[in-house]
C-alpha cells in the first residue's frame, strides 16, 4: 500500500513538474548588435522594440509577467554562443530574438537546435539560415539576402543595367548578398565584370572604388550594410565613381534608413534597393513609425519593424499553445497566419522563413525630400512567393518541394 501511494506521489509531483515547466513564465533574450556597426540598424532601439511588443501583449503570458533579457555579442560567434548558452542552460530562456550578425546566427542556431529552444532572427540576412542550415528551431523574420538580391538586382538588369561589379563586406552576409545577386543577373542575361572584397568595418574604400571605375560596369552592386554602406557611397561620390559626371548606377542590396540617413540624400539618390519595410508606406507603417520616432527619436529600420512582428507573433504562438513547450510552440509558430503593419497575409514556411511581400524602393534626390526621414518612392511590390528561394531550389530538408 505505501509503495502505491509512493508511486502515485511520484507521478503527481512529476505532473505537476511537467505543468509548471510548460505553463512557466516566458523569457525573451535579445541577442544583437548594441555598440559595433549594427548597433542603430538593430541595438539598443530593438531592445526598446520588443519592450513595446511586451506592452502592447499586455506584460503577461500563461498567467506570469513576460520577462525579457538582453545582451551585446559583439559580432564575434563566440561570444553569442557562451551568452546563448548560458541563457538557454540557467537562465531559462525560451526564445533568442534578432542577432544582428549572420555569423553568431548561424552559430546560436545551432545551439538552439541542440538545446530544442527557439531562435527567431529578425536582423540577419544570409540565406543559409533558411536554406542548406535551416533547423527546425530557428526563423527568418524580416529578411534574406536571396529576397533583397533577386529584387533590386532584376530590377537594375530590367531597366538597362547589364554590367555588374560588386563591393562585398568580405564575410558570410556580405559574400551570400554577393552570390544571390549574381545568380540574378545571369539569369537574366546579364554579366558580372568583378568584385571587390573589404574586412568588416573598412574606413578607406579608395582602392575597392577604383577597381570598380575601372571595370567599366554600369552597375555598383554594394553588397555591405551598415556604416560600410554608408560609408562606401559617401566615398564614392568623393571620388566621382558616382554622381554628377558618372554613368555608373549603384544597386544598395541592403540599406536601411539608418543607412541612408548616415550617407546622406545627396550621396544616396537614384538608387534603388528593396526593404520589407518603410514607414511611410502607408498609414499603418506609418503609425508603427511615429510611436517609434516618439521613442527613439528617428524612424525604424525594416529590421525593427520586423522584430515587433516577430515578437509578437512568438506571444501569440505560446498563447495559443497555452504552454512553453518547444515543440507545440513551433507548431503554432509555423502554423499561425501573420497578418500585421509588417506583413500582410504572410507566413511561416517549412524551412523557417517568413513569407511576406517586399518593397522596391528608390532613393529621392534631397530636393524632392519634404519631410525628415521621408527618403524614399516606392517603385513597385514585390510578392513574397516571387522574392524567396523556389521550393524546387531549396537546399533545406525540410522544405516541401511541391
Amino acid at each position: 500500500m505505501r509503495a502505491w501511494i509512493a508511486s502515485v506521489l511520484i507521478a503527481t509531483s512529476l505532473t505537476a513538474a511537467q505543468a509548471q515547466t510548460q505553463a512557466g513564465p516566458v523569457k525573451l533574450g535579445v541577442l544583437n548588435d548594441q555598440s559595433g556597426q549594427y548597433a542603430d540598424a538593430s541595438g539598443p532601439a530593438s531592445v526598446e522594440v520588443v519592450k513595446m511588443a511586451i506592452q502592447d501583449f499586455g506584460g503577461k503570458l500563461l498567467g506570469s509577467p513576460i520577462a525579457m533579457i538582453s545582451a551585446d555579442h559583439q559580432n564575434k560567434p563566440d561570444i553569442g554562443s557562451s551568452i546563448a548558452r548560458k541563457w538557454y542552460d540557467t537562465e531559462n530562456v525560451n526564445v533568442i530574438l534578432d542577432l544582428s550578425n549572420s555569423a553568431v546566427a548561424l552559430a546560436v542556431s545551432e545551439i538552439t537546435r541542440e538545446k530544442n529552444k527557439i531562435m527567431i532572427a529578425s536582423s540577419v540576412g544570409t540565406s543559409a539560415l533558411t536554406n542548406e542550415k535551416c533547423s527546425p528551431n530557428s526563423f527568418q523574420w524580416s529578411y534574406n539576402t536571396y529576397a533583397l538580391a533577386r529584387s533590386t538586382a532584376k530590377a537594375l538588369v530590367e531597366r538597362g543595367g547589364k554590367d555588374w561589379f560588386f563591393l562585398t563586406a568580405d564575410y558570410a552576409f556580405g559574400h551570400a548578398l554577393e552570390h544571390d545577386a549574381t545568380s540574378v543577373v545571369k539569369q537574366l542575361g546579364g554579366k558580372v565584370l568583378g568584385a571587390a572584397r573589404h574586412p568588416f568595418g573598412t574606413s578607406d574604400f579608395s582602392s575597392f572604388l577604383l577597381q570598380a571605375q575601372n571595370s567599366g560596369a554600369s552597375v555598383l552592386g554594394l553588397a555591405n550594410t551598415g556604416l560600410d554602406v554608408s560609408t562606401a557611397l559617401r566615398q564614392a561620390h568623393e571620388f566621382g565613381v558616382l554622381g554628377k559626371g558618372s554613368t555608373m548606377k549603384a544597386a544598395a542590396l541592403l540599406l536601411q534608413i539608418t543607412d541612408t540617413h548616415a550617407a546622406g540624400l545627396a550621396n544616396a539618390q537614384g538608387i534603388y534597393m528593396s526593404e520589407a519595410f518603410y514607414w511611410d508606406r502607408d498609414d499603418e507603417s506609418r503609425k508603427f513609425g511615429r510611436r517609434f520616432f516618439d521613442k527613439i527619436g528617428r524612424m525604424p529600420t525594416m529590421v525593427q519593424a520586423g522584430l515587433y512582428s516577430a515578437t509578437m507573433h512568438y506571444l501569440k504562438a505560446v498563447q495559443a499553445a497555452g504552454t512553453t513547450e518547444t515543440g507545440k510552440v513551433l507548431e503554432m509558430i509555423r502554423s499561425m497566419p501573420v497578418n500585421d503593419f509588417f506583413s500582410k497575409n504572410g507566413h511561416v514556411r517549412e524551412d523557417g522563413m517568413h513569407i511576406h511581400d517586399y518593397y522596391l524602393l528608390r532613393v529621392k534626390s534631397p530636393a524632392a525630400s519634404k519631410a525628415p526621414w521621408d527618403y524614399y518612392d516606392v517603385i513597385s511590390t514585390v510578392s513574397g512567393e516571387d522574392a524567396n528561394i523556389p521550393r524546387a531550389e531549396s537546399k533545406c530538408p525540410l522544405m516541401q518541394k511541391s
